[in-house]
């Protein structure tokens, strides 16, 4: 079942914060948006839990007019307290070709709070 618009709203606004350089650069900030048993299949074949995502994010170089932008992003009730949400993210760095994704993730609602549990991104080639 799809969620309802305010949570889906909700999900897609979490899952921007995630992608804005501010808050990446915030140990604090991704440590209150990923549960403690976070994992991540990365774009790279790589596993990372929290403390390796949010360590890799401290040291992410991000160029100055990078920009990502969500598309096609849809939710799935999988269970009570637990989404699924997919979507694309194009991210533009100034004057190269721009790099398209697929993101996966999963949130669960813990506490009163949802948290990021997985994710996943898979690089495409299309452009």
């Amino acid at each position: 079942m799809k969620a309802n618009y305010l949570e889906e709203s909700l999900f897609r606004e979490l899952e921007e914060r995630l992608l804005q350089p501010d808050v990446r650069k915030s140990a604090k900030d991704v440590m209150d948006l990923l549960a403690d048993e976070f994992i991540e299949f990365g774009s790279s074949g790589r596993v990372f839990d929290k403390q390796q995502i949010i360590n890799s994010l401290q040291n992410e170089r991000i160029e100055p007019l990078t920009q990502r932008s969500i598309t096609e992003f849809k939710t799935l009730v999988l269970a009570t307290g637990v989404v699924l949400v997919t979507y694309r993210v194009v991210k533009y760095i100034s004057d190269e070709q721009p790099v398209h994704s697929l993101r996966s993730s999963i949130w669960k609602l813990t506490n009163a709070r949802w948290k990021m549990v997985f994710h996943q991104g898979t690089l495409l080639r299309e452009s």
